[in-house]
């Protein structure tokens, strides 16, 4: 049986603030134009960590029984290390998506926007499909895309929308920024995975790039955000606060395009999850303020 501390591990704590992230900088764009409500924020958060935990439980026990994970660096899969029964990390992936539709409706009563029910309904199903079901579309190089989609433009407009019922140009600006670092944290896995992926028939977007071309193109997802998060202080100056991440953006993408490979980039990934979550909080604050 699978420890508690086990389970916490196999939710993958490292790739929360992909969830938080966008939520913050949804929430700051919706009180740039005077419009914040904490109920709705608050709401908007568990449902975005929700479905990251369900993806991320979802992606070990597809990955899992198909073998994906057999032969992989990083940390513990559930169902590959055998440390929980496959059933068991299946239903821990609905109960998280069960979770988030349960919030997800709440935030529907709360800002009078019923149809979200349907965009909720589909990022359920992005996040299951994206390694279960028979043709897998993160298995075809299309995970940078869902990631994109839904923990970047969706988590991030969606979180503004319920707010202040309407979309505003530093609204997308940030998703749009946040979305390509939630695709760069994906990457920057993908290409430690690569040799093992290439055995297992996952055609990931950097095993399609390639290893060289992949680095560049996650050295790009790191430092176009941030130009991008600069413009936002045409609408409010105080987005400059971003700027303060070009060091760590620099520093993260060193060893990456250095070649560093395997275990060397678990650091790398950590530092990337931290930095999508420091521009969400930086971005939100800027536009808040």
């Amino acid at each position: 049986m699978a420890t508690t501390a086990e389970w916490v591990a196999g939710a993958r704590p490292r790739t929360l603030p992909a969830a938080a992230a966008p939520v913050a900088i949804g929430t700051g764009a919706a009180a740039q134009v005077d419009a914040f409500a904490w109920l709705p924020a608050v709401l908007a958060l568990g449902v975005a960590l929700a479905l990251q935990i369900g993806v991320n439980y979802a992606n070990d026990y597809s990955d899992g029984v198909r073998g994906t994970d057999l032969d992989r660096v990083g940390p513990l899969r559930l169902t590959a290390s055998g440390t929980a029964r496959p059933g068991q990390v299946k239903a821990a992936a609905f109960g998280a998506f069960g979770l988030a539709g349960v919030l997800g409706l709440a935030l529907c009563a709360v800002s009078g926007h019923w149809w979200l029910i349907a965009v909720g309904a589909v990022s359920m199903l992005a996040g299951w499909y994206y390694t279960g079901g028979k043709r897998p579309y993160g298995y075809a190089g299309l995970g940078e895309v869902g990631v994109f989609v839904f923990f970047g433009l969706v988590a991030t407009l969606g979180t503004t929308y319920t707010q202040a019922d309407r979309i505003t140009w530093p609204a997308l600006l940030g998703a749009v920024g946040v979305g390509l670092i939630a695709c760069a944290l994906l990457m920057v896995n993908n290409i430690r995975d690569i040799p093992t992926d290439v055995v297992a028939g996952k055609r990931t977007l950097a095993v399609r790039l390639g290893d060289h071309r992949a680095r560049r193109v996650y050295a790009l997802w790191i430092v176009v955000p941030v130009l991008l998060a600069l413009a936002c202080a045409a609408w409010k100056p105080w987005a400059f606060l971003v700027t303060v991440l070009l060091l760590p953006a620099v520093l993260l993408v060193i060893p990456v395009i250095a070649g560093a490979r395997g275990r060397a980039l678990v650091p790398v990934l950590a530092g990337t999850g931290m930095f999508e979550l420091a521009y969400g909080v930086l971005l939100g604050l800027g536009l808040a303020l």
